[in-house]
Formats: structure tokens, sequence, C-alpha cells
């Protein structure tokens, strides 16, 4: 991934993703005592959370200076790619936001967190379904396009619908308590440009340094007619795919009975 993460940049641009998590963190419904890992850390702004719940957090990340950035808040967090999951059904949870669709292999997400939960353990997250920011795709499509670029030479994100993700849950052997896509039009505190110098670095990087500014406002001009409120604020077309699942605990034998 070209991708990078800047812990001060993202807290400036984008503080809104952990804050709007509350309706994730109700339906995790944390309790004191339990081992929870969160897949997709960052800063540990979540985490934090957890860990004033009572609850014993670990976090994972692919970005060292998310890591970082989460020690720092006392979270206990590691350097590992939540695809090649390291545990043994040591948790009573799993739990993530705004970080699985970075993932392109949910296969092998889903089949690591199976293996990292204890029997009757959950997995909770929110992250990008099918038709999520669809207009700034769409628009940054058109302008690599416009420039020569064949727009399918980048793919950063998975999106996909409730009923393709509840799938590959229930086939790894989960049971499915709910998965829906959510609607959830959201304002950007500091523009849609400070938003993709965040989250569009792949597209960016495809343009020369010199270029990447005029892209950026292309960007945002080919956006804004449908993306600006009555009172000029860019409100992103987010559609978020919650869902929770559990791990069964497993019957006992009676063959032999």
């Amino acid at each position: 991934m070209s991708q990078k993460w800047n812990p001060d940049t993202y807290a400036k641009h984008a503080r809104f993703v952990s804050d709007l998590a509350t309706p994730l963190l109700e339906l995790l419904k944390p309790q004191p005592g339990e081992r929870i890992l969160e897949l997709g850390c960052g800063d540990g702004a979540l985490a934090a959370k957890l860990v004033e719940c009572g609850c014993t957090v670990v976090g994972v990340d692919t970005s060292p200076e998310m890591v970082a950035a989460a020690r720092r808040r006392g979270v206990t967090a590691y350097l590992m790619n939540a695809q090649s999951l390291s545990f043994d059904a040591e948790f009573d949870a799993v739990f993530s936001n705004a970080a699985i669709h970075w993932m392109k292999r949910p296969g092998d997400v889903i089949a690591g967190v199976w293996r990292v939960l204890k029997p009757g353990g959950r997995f909770v997250g929110e992250f990008g379904g099918r038709g999520n920011v669809a207009t700034v795709v769409a628009a940054l499509k058109a302008a690599l396009t416009a420039r020569g670029i064949p727009a399918r030479s980048v793919d950063p994100w998975y999106f996909p619908d409730a009923e393709e993700y509840k799938a590959r849950l229930e086939a790894e052997g989960f049971r499915v308590w709910g998965a829906a896509l959510v609607p959830r039009p959201t304002p950007l505190p500091t523009g849609l440009e400070g938003w993709l110098k965040v989250f569009a670095q792949e597209f960016l990087n495809l343009i020369l340094e010199s270029d990447r500014q005029s892209f950026i406002e292309e960007v945002a001009r080919r956006c804004s007619p449908g993306l600006r409120d009555a009172n000029g604020v860019c409100v992103l077309d987010y559609v978020r795919l919650r869902f929770i699942a559990t791990k069964p605990v497993a019957l006992p034998d009676t063959s032999r009975c």
C-alpha cells in the first residue's frame, strides 16, 4: 500500500471517524474484565475508551506511526496486519471501526478473527459498504481519466454489500445477528480537500507532485454540486456496513451416547 498515516494530520482532518463510533460501541457492549482485540486501532482513541470501561484491550495496525500514537495513549498496540493475525483463541471480542474496507483479503480477516476468538466470542464492526463515498470515487476516477491515467489502475477499498459480507461470515462458521448498510451523511470539519489528503493518497500518488493540488481542487469542484449543503459545508456520502456475529460454543459430542 502507498497509503501512509500521520497521526497529527489524521487528528486534524478525520477525528470525526472515532467520534461517530458511539453506536458501534453500544453494539459491542464491552464488559469489565473482557479481553478485546481492535483491528486497525489507529491512534488508539477508541481502544482508550474501552480501557476506561474496564476492558483489557489489544490494538493492531499496519502503520508504525499510528501504533506509536496508540501506545502514547497507554494502549497495548502491535504492528500487525489484520489479514494475518498471530493470536490464538484468547479474545472475548474482536472490534473494528472504519478499517476493514482497507483490507483487500476479507476472507483472511474473517478466518483470523475466528481463530483468535474464544468460543462464544463476538465480532463487531463497521466499515465502508456498497456505495460508500460514491460521489468522491466517481470524481477521482473522472479526474484521472481526464489526465489519461486509467481509473482501473487504483482500487484501494473493499466496499461490499451486507449480504455478501454476511455470507462470508457464515461460510467461516459465524452466527450473524445483524448486518446492514447504514447511510450516514457526514459533514467534513476541514472540507473535502483535507479528506482527500488523508484518505485518497493512492489516487494522489498517481499524479505528479507539482500537479496534485490542482487535481485535488478539480475533484472538489466535480463533487461540489452533489455534496455541498445550503451552508456550503461538504457533507460526504458515507455508507457504513455495520455487523455483529458470534463464534458458536461447540456442543458436546453425543454421537457415542
